[in-house]
């Protein structure tokens, strides 16, 4: 770099944006690492099944995960235990709410009576019905023939 040597004597202002540029980069490296995190909500094994009716997931659907440890996630947001019914009743408060359906996912390895516990949980706060969702055994399909019939009528 050079100097430069006038002699008008006039200011020449000029930003500094090095400053600027870290702290960019500095949030971009933040952002880049906890936005996965808070997308990928939980992890559930759910359990496998052979005849199974195939249940596409729709963007008004109400999903309970419960991970391996018993832990709650509302539509893959953590949730507190103590803070479900609470929660459930103000999704299903709503009068004029069509369906009251809870959907299910919880971890294979849990046990049993921390499914049946939070199944209590969710008919307290107004659920009037909870679906559990199982995944189909790989290599397999539904023995039912009603199952197997896709939607739009094809099979």
């Amino acid at each position: 770099m050079g100097m430069s040597v006038s002699g008008g004597g006039g200011v020449k202002a000029e930003p500094n944006v090095t400053p600027m540029i870290d702290v960019m980069l500095v949030l971009l490296i933040i952002f880049m690492i906890t936005i996965p995190q808070i997308n990928a909500g939980f992890k559930a094994v759910p359990p496998e099944g052979q005849n199974l009716k195939p249940h596409p997931e729709e963007d008004g659907d109400q999903v309970l995960g419960i991970d391996d440890q018993g832990r709650y996630y509302l539509n893959k947001k953590p949730i507190r235990n103590e803070d479900l019914e609470t929660a459930v009743r103000e999704i299903y408060g709503v009068e004029n709410r069509e369906d009251y359906i809870m959907y299910v996912k919880a971890d294979k390895e849990l046990q049993y009576l921390k499914v049946v516990d939070a199944l209590g949980i969710l008919s307290k706060g107004g659920v009037r019905v909870a679906a559990l969702i199982t995944e189909q055994q790989p290599g397999t399909e539904s023995l039912v023939e009603s199952d197997r019939i896709k939607p739009g009528g094809s099979q």
